[in-house]
């Protein structure tokens, strides 16, 4: 209904008539009718953006306000538990209304997909499918998000760029260019301040790209498994999301994307978790990530309650030593 009745206040012809009529006199009732129409637009485009960043509605409303959408991206935090609830719900929210044409993730390599199971197939033929690796992504807590659009009937497939190609990746300069300058500087920070400034310099250009690859192979899974009129929902750290500096940058700009990102406590980031990626700095609460995490990279921000503070660069450090 909001869609409907924007869409037909916006396709009045700017003079108010068909063309080859001379347009009416100006009255102050043409004025007051043109005032008010555009408060309407305006109105209903604010509420649809204050519910899909109401904390309070139901995950269901807050996509609703979300679509259309060709791309949804969930960019979470990977330790909180709350997030992973999110995304399933999301499924079953997108699976509800007919929109969910495919789930990819970072948590299975690009090349594996559950395609040739049927909505009933079991998680071991599940995982088998997606070569679950367990030591990175608990299946406790994806396997409700993965099984949710499998029983939907909807595919599944991996989206992270495969580990075999990080070395290549690492060595590609190409890569550099994939973002603006200013761009490339703010994810070469992330990846700093991701693992703690403990990289040496000299790593840091690697390392990036290798971010800058996953980024490009997940906009590639998503473009490749697309459905016209549905939605396809990609879950992956919160940096991956990023309009800024993220897979959206790598998406044709024909595409209707839409960024969330979710947080677990207030705004402002706590101290860096490295991930157990070799450059995953994405989904991890960084010191600033300021160009990533900003609130302009997203077109909603999901709060969930804070976690247990902890201390992820001691973490860090202790895993290096």
């Amino acid at each position: 209904m909001r869609r409907s009745i924007s869409k037909r206040l916006l396709s009045f012809p700017a003079s108010g008539v068909d063309a080859g009529h001379p347009p009416p006199p100006r009255t102050p009732l043409n004025a007051a009718f043109a005032v008010l129409a555009t408060a309407v637009v305006f109105a209903l485009a604010g509420c649809a953006g204050l519910a899909a960043s109401d904390d309070a509605a139901p995950t269901a409303t807050r996509v609703a306000a979300l679509l259309p959408a060709d791309v949804l991206l969930l960019g979470e935090q990977h330790d909180a538990p709350d997030h992973q609830r999110i995304e399933r719900e999301t499924v079953e929210a997108l699976a509800a209304r007919g929109q969910l044409a495919a789930l990819a993730i970072e948590m299975a390599e690009q090349g594996s997909d559950t395609r040739h199971l049927p909505p009933g197939a079991s998680e071991d033929a599940v995982r088998t499918a997606l070569s679950w690796n367990e030591a990175g992504w608990p299946w406790d807590a994806y396997g409700p998000v993965v099984m949710a659009a499998v029983r939907s009937g909807a595919p599944v497939f991996g989206a992270n760029l495969p580990r075999a190609r990080m070395k290549d990746a690492m060595a590609d300069v190409s890569l550099d260019a994939q973002l603006l300058p200013p761009a490339l500087a703010a994810q070469q920070e992330a990846v700093r301040e991701g693992h703690c400034n403990m990289l040496p310099e000299a790593q840091i250009g690697p390392m990036t790209r290798i971010q800058v690859a996953r980024d490009r192979a997940m906009a590639q899974t998503v473009v490749q498994v697309r459905v016209p009129g549905k939605t396809v929902l990609l879950v992956s750290g919160a940096g991956h999301s990023s309009k800024a500096l993220g897979v959206p940058q790598m998406l044709p700009t024909d595409l209707r994307v839409r960024a969330v990102r979710m947080v677990a406590g207030s705004d402002t980031p706590p101290a860096a978790q490295p991930d157990a990626g070799a450059a995953d700095i994405a989904g991890t609460p960084g010191s600033t990530q300021a160009a990533a995490m900003d609130a302009k990279a997203f077109d909603a921000i999901w709060h969930t309650p804070a976690l247990p503070p902890r201390d992820y660069c001691a973490q860090f450090k202790r895993t290096r030593g």
